[in-house]
């Protein structure tokens, strides 16, 4: 599950920063989900705050440790605002793809050898945070290719330990609700 750790090192800032990028219409991409923990309705989410959705939909995945959420949200980020990472990866290790979308993963594997040398030349041009997500995510998408959870393991290591202010703790108003504990008082005295 690389692309949870992933979002569970992220600061609080980086992560609004990667949710903001993915609104649409003043939705963020997991507000339908966020809008049901808090018992909005889902036009009404738009009143809250984006930091204040986007803390909540984080804490909303950690707690439900649900994993292809997570790959969803970090590719939709990078496909959207970052493909040039994606497409030379994909191209520097010889994994034949399509404008970054490979039709079959089973049968494409990035080429052992090329992993230093392909993520050396993406830290070159990319923000390395950006290619580390990148490589969270070819983790968990080529689990037999131990060398990308390795490679990953190292950077994330680098950049530190998982950032505590992104946690999943749960007051007991929350937790009755079945939710993260919110991120505003208004919701819950406990907060």
């Amino acid at each position: 599950m690389q692309v949870l750790e992933q979002i569970q090192r992220m600061s609080p800032e980086r992560f609004l920063a990667i949710y903001q990028s993915l609104e649409q219409h003043g939705f963020g991409p997991l507000d339908g989900e966020v809008a049901k923990l808090l018992k909005f309705r889902p036009q009404a989410i738009r009143k809250l705050p984006m930091d204040q959705r986007a803390r909540t939909a984080r804490r909303l995945l950690e707690s439900s440790h649900n994993a292809q959420l997570a790959y969803e949200i970090l590719g939709a980020y990078l496909i959207k605002h970052k493909k040039g990472i994606v497409t030379g990866f994909l191209d520097a290790t010889g994994v034949k793809h399509q404008d970054g979308m490979i039709e079959n993963v089973d049968e494409e594997k990035p080429s052992v050898d090329k992993l230093v040398t392909a993520l050396n030349e993406l830290d070159k041009q990319f923000p390395p945070e950006d290619v580390t997500i990148y490589l969270a995510i070819c983790a968990e998408q080529w689990p037999d290719v131990t060398q990308l959870d390795e490679l990953w393991r190292k950077r994330a290591a680098l950049a530190g330990p998982p950032d505590p202010a992104g946690g999943a703790a749960l007051c007991s108003r929350a937790r009755s609700l079945g939710g993260p504990k919110p991120a505003c008082s208004a919701w819950c005295s406990r907060a």
